[in-house]
């Protein structure tokens, strides 16, 4: 379990993460959602163990950030590597042996290819199969969805049931709200730095009206009043 208490984060005196609270159990799935500049990733970072900030961050499995498996929206890659270098060097990191890379090619990536020559797809599903190989116990998974075909964004929802049945805690953020309500069990809404709404599965259609009205709406109105 992860319990996040007065979770705060500003670069200068800008405030980005402002007090959160929230609770993360083992077996669930967590979505969270919102603007661009809402302060997901920012706090994607903090939970990752790549940002400092003030609050607490406390976990069972200690320390946290040799158990996290974080794909960030944009993956940073080595020039000159190669997809199974890529792969070996994410399994290296958490100790493992990498073992028929080949085989656990689940989306048929071209691995002794040069990472440089990948499409935007092809980069991600390297950066989803990377952290999958590492057998992590939470997944942060930061817009996993974008730039996946349809097919590949089928074998992902099939990827995170399958973790939350063994047991693996999944955050995962997407512009996607359809995305999220097919694999999360609860959804949180962050707006200007706050958790502002917790929804389970059964409040998912309210949740996307309020997100709707709150992201939406607002700046319609602006340009086309009623």
């Amino acid at each position: 379990m992860i319990t996040i208490r007065d979770l705060y984060k500003s670069y200068g005196k800008h405030p980005v993460l402002k007090d959160l609270h929230i609770d993360f159990q083992a077996g669930r799935v967590y979505g969270i959602v919102g603007a661009n500049g809402a302060g997901k990733t920012t706090f994607f970072r903090c939970l990752a163990g790549m940002e400092k900030y003030d609050g607490h961050i406390i976990a069972d499995l200690q320390p946290l950030k040799d158990h996290i498996g974080y794909l960030p929206s944009e993956i940073f890659f080595l020039p000159k590597i190669t997809g199974k270098e890529y792969l070996t060097l994410l399994m290296e990191a958490r100790n493992k042996k990498p073992q028929n890379l080949n085989e656990q090619n689940i989306f048929d990536l071209p691995l002794d290819q040069y990472v440089s020559s990948y499409s935007t797809g092809m980069k991600k599903k390297l950066g989803i199969l990377g952290v999958l190989l590492q057998n992590n116990h939470i997944y942060i998974l930061d817009e996993p969805y974008n730039g996946l075909d349809f097919q590949s964004s089928l074998l992902l929802t099939d990827i995170i049931r399958r973790l939350r049945s063994k047991d693996r805690t999944v955050i995962l953020s997407s512009h996607i709200f359809g995305s999220l309500a097919e694999t999360c069990d609860s959804i949180t809404l962050l707006n200007n730095g706050k958790f502002s709404v917790f929804a389970n599965k059964e409040r998912f259609p309210e949740l996307q009206r309020q997100i709707t009205d709150e992201l939406l709406h607002k700046n319609l109105n602006d340009i086309f009043p009623l």
